[in-house]
């Protein structure tokens, strides 16, 4: 399959209980966005060796890093060829690829920023029914209201959209509330490849504005384009995880990732592996949030970061 990334990042075993050795638990993994590894991954290879869990021993990973959606929906199908005991699909594109692959093979959700009911991927986050259940939750909204707190002087705001990502409807309709809040206006504008992304802040430029909110899909596909546009263009450009932050973003907000995978989605995995059915598995939100400050970019902006700003930030980037 062209443009698939398979990486290697379950090396390194720990041991195992011994009535556990007996039973190889395939898990299939996989995630859109050659320039990044989804950071819960890390996580919850050490939460499962914590478990009891040895690659090679007791456990097969296949993770696969993907280009797009199709190439997702490809993995799908193989992983439901080699019938794994369990996907583990990272944000939204591969979750659809998932449950349009397969709704016998119990499918467990990160990195999901959209509400899944809203999404169809589950009933009701209590009892999401069918073979799926997993961890979602952003702070878009928030994410538009420290952009103003950094930025008090923002009007006009840029906000970027997959207009193919169902995600879309339901990201666009949080902006809005938001900047509606805040006295924003929005200047909406569609992208799905680095060649429209290019045209659109190439036209901020000449449109005024002063910040860019990105949506849906790009967040995955072009997170490093992005960040090397807004900065090209003066544009403070906020992210959803810290990785943003670190290669330029101005700061990021959102679920501690690291955190929801070694400990949630380790004990999710663990159940489902032990029979519980994803039925039964409540739908559950992170509950930890980190905030990381890039002062050198704010620098290259001409912002100041208010001190109690810099106060709440679980990270600094001097």
């Amino acid at each position: 399959m062209a443009g698939v990334v398979a990486l290697n990042v379950f090396a390194t075993p720990l041991a195992a209980e011994a009535e556990q050795a007996e039973k190889v638990y395939r898990i299939g993994l996989f995630h859109v966005g050659l320039d990044h590894v989804p950071p819960a991954l890390y996580g919850l290879r050490q939460g499962l060796m914590e478990l009891g869990y040895e690659e090679g021993k007791n456990l097969r990973w296949d993770f696969r890093n993907l280009p797009d959606e199709t190439a997702a929906q490809a993995t799908a199908r193989e992983f439901v060829r080699q019938r794994v005991d369990v996907m583990v699909a990272f944000e939204e594109q591969t979750v659809r690829a998932a449950r349009a692959a397969t709704s016998d093979i119990p499918i467990l959700f990160l990195h999901v920023l959209s509400d899944p009911v809203a999404e169809g991927f589950a009933q009701s986050l209590a009892h999401p029914g069918g073979n799926t259940t997993g961890i979602f939750g952003d702070v878009l909204a928030k994410r538009v209201e420290l952009l103003k707190e950094v930025m008090p002087r923002l009007e006009r705001l840029l906000l970027v959209f997959d207009p193919a990502d169902p995600v879309s409807l339901q990201e666009l309709a949080t902006v809005r509330a938001a900047a509606n809040g805040l006295r924003l206006q929005v200047v909406e504008r569609a992208a799905r490849t680095p060649a429209d992304i290019q045209r659109v802040f190439t036209q901020a430029s000449r449109e005024h504005l002063q910040a860019v909110v990105v949506v849906s899909g790009l967040l995955t596909r072009f997170p490093s384009l992005m960040i090397r546009f807004a900065a090209e263009r003066h544009l403070a450009i906020p992210g959803h995880r810290k990785e943003w932050a670190e290669q330029g973003a101005l700061f990021s907000y959102g679920p501690e990732y690291f955190s929801v995978g070694r400990i949630d989605a380790a004990r999710l995995v663990d159940r489902i592996l032990k029979g519980i059915k994803p039925a039964d598995l409540p739908v559950e939100q992170p509950t930890k949030f980190e905030l990381v400050i890039n002062l050198k970019t704010a620098k290259a902006l001409g912002l100041r970061i208010p001190p109690s700003l810099l106060q709440r930030a679980d990270q600094v980037i001097e």
